[in-house]
C-alpha cells in the first residue's frame, strides 16, 4: 500500500512538473499576456508600471510597460516592440519575455546599476488584433486589425473570407487537377507546388489557390477577408498610397498614431528595438556610396557651434548614413556573437514599415530582427528548404498531407487540400521560446550598456590676475552609442544638447555663453568649452540632455 502511494506521489508530482514546463514554453494569447503584466506590475511597483495607451478597432488594449529606477523618462531610453507584424508571433514572445527577464534579474547588482542609468519601454504587442489569429478556431497568417476594409476595391467588404475547407483548424492550400494548370510538384519535395517554368520545357498539372472557395465568383480566393489594416505598412516612411493593408492615409490607426505619439512624445529615447521580418542584426545595412545618401534641394543655412552648417530643407534619407552604418555593424556583429546565429534571411523591405520609420523619420538609432530562421540557399526554393529543415530538426506537425476534398467550385476534378501550416516558417516550435528569449535578452543588455554617457574632463581654472578666471573643461561621450543618431542630428525629435554655466554673487562673464549648444558627439568623442569670468566663488556647471542624461560639478574659482 505505502509503495502504491509513493507511486501515485510521484506520478502527481511529475505531472505537475512537466504541466509546469510547458506552460513556460507556450505561446501567449491576448488574455495571458494581460495577466502577466498585471503580475509584473504588481510584483515590481518601484521598477515596473503599465498602461493602455489606447484600444484597437478590435477592442484591445496596446500596452506599454514601463521599466526603470527613479525619475524614469528623465533618462536615457531603449523601446522594445513586438507585434509589429501580426504574424510574427515570435516578437511578441521575445519582447514580453525580456521584460519578464529584467525584472526577474532586478536584485542583482549588474540590473540595478543598468536600471539606475537606462529605462526601457516594452510594447509586448502593438498589433493585438492580427496576432490573436494565431489563437483562432480557423488559423491563417494575419497582420491586420478588425478594421472593415474592401480589399478587393468592389464597394463590398468582407465577402470573400478564408475558409476551412478540410476541418483541420488550419488554412493552407487548395490544388486542383487540369492539364491546363500552371502549376507542378516540385521535384526536390514533391509536396511543394511551384509554378512551370515554360523557359526550362516545364508544363504546369495543377491549378492552386488559397484554401476557400470564390464567394464572389471574380476568379480570386480569399481576397477580402476580415480586417484590416497593418501597422507595419501604415507608418510614414516610403507609406504605399492605396496599397493593400496600408490603410487611408499614414498613422490613420489608433495604435499607429498612440505608439508614434508615445514615442515622439519620450525625447529619452534613444534607440528602438522591433521584432518583426524586416533584419537589420542578421545582416547589417550599407549607406550608400552616393551623395545622393540624402536627397537634397534647396539649401538653408542654420547656426552651428561657432560656426554657419548646411543643411537641406528637404532632408530625405534614402539609406543608413556612415556613422550610423559602423553602429550598426557593431551591434550586428554582437548579435551574431551573443545569440550565436549563422546566417541571415534575405532583407524583407515593406512600404510604411516601423524599422525605416523609427530611423529615417524618427531619427533613432534603429534595430529590428525576426530573431529566428532556416537556411535557404542561393536560387532555392524557401518551402523546400524549410521542410528539408523541419525534418531534420524533428519539427513534427508543420506540413498538412494532401487530401482529396469534394469542392464546389471544381466539379468533376480532383482537388485536394494541403500545404505548410500558417505561422510555422516564421515562428518556431514553443520548445524553442525559452532559450530564444533568453539570447535576445542577453542581447539588448549588451548593447544597452553600450548607451551614450557624458563626464567631464580635464577641467582647469586658471588664475589671469585682477580677480579674473579663465574655467575650460571637455564634455565627452564614455559611451559607445553617439550621443544621437546621425539620422537625427537635425530631427526636431531630437533635444539638442546643451551646457550651461551658473555664476553666484557679483561673479560676472567676461567672454563664453552662459548656455551653449554642445555638438552630436559620436563615442569616446569631447567637446572643449571655456569661459573668462570675473569673480570668486563657486560656479555650477551642468550639461546633457534627456536622451544622453544630464551631468553637472561644482567649480571653485580662487
Amino acid at each position: 500500500m505505502k509503495i502504491s502511494l509513493k507511486i501515485l506521489l510521484l506520478t502527481v508530482i511529475g505531472f505537475v512538473l512537466n504541466h509546469t514546463a510547458e506552460a513556460q514554453n507556450q505561446y501567449n494569447n491576448y488574455r495571458t499576456m494581460l495577466q502577466k503584466v498585471d503580475a509584473l506590475t504588481r510584483d515590481y511597483p518601484s521598477l515596473c508600471s503599465s498602461r493602455s495607451l489606447v484600444k484597437t478597432i478590435g477592442g484591445k488594449d496596446i500596452l506599454v510597460i514601463t521599466i526603470g529606477a527613479g525619475d524614469k523618462d528623465s533618462k536615457p531610453g531603449i523601446a522594445v516592440l513586438g507585434g509589429v507584424e501580426g504574424s510574427h508571433i515570435l516578437g511578441k514572445e521575445l519582447a514580453l519575455g525580456f521584460a519578464v527577464s529584467l525584472l526577474k534579474e532586478s536584485d542583482s547588482l549588474e540590473i540595478k546599476n543598468l536600471l539606475n542609468k537606462i529605462t526601457f519601454y516594452v510594447f509586448p504587442d502593438v498589433s493585438p488584433d492580427a496576432t490573436e489569429q494565431f489563437f483562432s478556431e480557423v488559423k491563417y497568417e494575419r497582420n491586420v486589425n478588425a478594421r472593415q476594409t474592401d480589399d478587393d476595391r468592389d464597394f463590398t467588404s468582407g465577402e470573400d473570407p478564408y475558409e476551412d475547407l478540410n476541418n483541420d483548424g488550419f488554412i493552407t492550400l487548395i490544388r486542383v487537377s487540369d492539364p491546363a494548370g500552371n502549376y507542378m510538384e516540385n521535384e526536390e519535395d514533391k509536396r511543394v507546388m511551384i509554378p512551370a517554368d515554360l523557359s526550362k520545357g516545364q508544363k504546369g498539372s495543377y491549378f492552386v489557390y488559397s484554401e476557400g472557395t470564390d464567394n464572389d465568383k471574380d476568379d480570386k480566393f480569399n481576397e477580402d477577408g476580415a480586417g484590416g489594416v497593418s501597422f507595419n505598412r501604415n507608418l510614414t516612411f516610403n507609406y504605399e498610397e492605396f496599397g493593400l493593408n496600408a490603410g487611408l492615409y499614414p498613422v490613420s490607426e489608433a495604435e499607429s498614431k498612440a505608439v508614434l505619439d508615445f514615442l515622439f512624445d519620450h525625447f529619452n529615447i534613444f534607440a528602438t528595438f522591433a521584432f518583426g521580418p524586416q533584419d537589420n542584426l542578421g545582416q547589417s545595412m550599407k549607406s550608400s556610396e552616393r551623395p545622393g545618401a540624402v536627397q537634397s534641394s534647396p539649401q538653408m543655412q542654420i547656426p552651428g557651434q561657432g560656426q554657419m552648417r548646411i543643411m537641406d530643407q528637404e532632408r530625405r534619407i534614402t539609406s543608413i548614413l556612415k556613422s550610423d552604418e559602423l553602429i550598426n555593424k557593431l551591434v550586428s556583429d554582437k548579435y551574431h556573437e551573443i545569440t550565436g546565429v549563422k546566417g541571415a534571411p534575405s532583407p524583407k523591405s515593406s512600404p510604411g514599415n516601423f524599422m525605416e520609420w523609427s530611423y529615417s523619420h524618427y531619427g533613432r538609432y534603429s534595430f529590428s530582427t525576426p530573431a529566428w530562421w532556416f537556411p535557404v540557399e542561393r536560387d532555392k526554393n524557401a518551402d523546400v528548404a524549410f521542410l528539408k529543415f523541419a525534418d531534420e530538426n524533428k519539427m513534427d506537425g508543420v506540413f498538412v498531407p494532401w487530401t482529396e476534398i469534394k469542392h464546389p467550385g471544381f466539379p468533376g476534378k480532383k482537388t485536394e487540400t494541403g500545404g505548410i501550416k500558417p505561422f510555422a516558417t516564421i515562428n518556431p516550435p514553443a520548445d524553442k521560446l525559452e532559450d530564444l528569449v533568453s539570447k535576445n535578452y542577453k542581447f539588448i543588455l549588451a548593447i544597452a550598456e553600450m548607451h551614450p554617457e557624458l563626464e567631464f574632463l580635464d577641467i582647469i581654472v586658471e588664475n589671469k590676475g585682477d580677480n579674473i578666471f579663465r574655467l575650460s573643461l571637455k564634455v565627452h561621450n564614455i559611451g559607445i552609442f553617439a550621443t544621437c543618431a546621425e539620422a537625427g542630428e537635425f530631427n526636431m525629435w531630437t533635444r539638442i544638447m546643451r551646457i550651461s554655466l551658473e555664476t553666484a554673487g557679483s561673479q560676472k562673464f567676461l567672454s563664453g555663453q552662459k548656455v551653449q549648444r554642445i555638438p552630436r558627439l559620436e563615442g569616446d568623442k569631447s567637446a572643449d568649452f571655456s569661459w573668462l569670468i570675473s569673480g570668486r566663488g563657486s560656479v555650477k556647471i551642468t550639461a546633457g540632455a534627456v536622451n544622453t542624461g544630464q551631468i553637472s560639478t561644482s567649480v571653485e574659482l580662487k
